[in-house]
């Protein structure tokens, strides 16, 4: 997949898987930070001897932290636009926390374009299929239906040459 595309270009990749990020550790530190920013400070996040009583055996990343990372993945793994736009997060129509991502592991994101639809001139709506996988788990640690809105100058888009129309 190119690393730029053009606003132009987005309709005709719906239903295409656009990229899967590099892996993201999940060590003890950065769990601890996410908890110290939220102030969630759960044992089975923060306290390695309490957790490992628990049915995880360990530590895990908060759920929220994973939510957290999406941004980071999704400028990894998804072309970025050649035009000047804003990204927004618009929300999310599903997200589910599918299995718990234990202290050292490492996780990707994996995402899917859905839908990419104009909602006025100059704002674009794009509707991603995101799985986040844990390396060597057998299940998803999340699955979301993730809205975001692209703000951008109508000027800036090149128009399609009219061969390109659809009939």
């Amino acid at each position: 997949m190119a690393r730029d595309i053009s606003i132009s270009e987005i309709e005709d990749l719906v239903g295409t898987e656009l990229g899967v990020s590099g892996w993201i550790d999940i060590p003890q530190s950065r769990i601890d930070q996410f908890a110290d920013a939220t102030d969630d400070h759960q044992f089975i996040h923060v306290d390695p001897v309490r957790a490992a009583q628990s049915p995880f055996g360990g530590t895990i990343a908060h759920g929220f932290l994973t939510v957290s990372l999406l941004s980071a993945m999704q400028a990894d793994a998804v072309p970025q636009f050649r035009e000047p736009t804003i990204g927004i997060n618009y929300g999310f129509e599903k997200l589910r926390f599918m299995a718990p991502v234990p202290v050292e592991a490492r996780i990707r994101g994996r995402f899917v374009l859905k839908e990419a639809r104009m909602r006025a001139p100059g704002l674009l709506m794009t509707t991603y299929g995101v799985t986040v996988e844990i390396e060597g788990g057998k299940k998803p640690a999340m699955t979301a239906t993730w809205l975001t809105v692209f703000q951008f100058d109508p000027k800036d888009v090149p128009q399609r040459d009219s061969s390109e129309a659809e009939l």
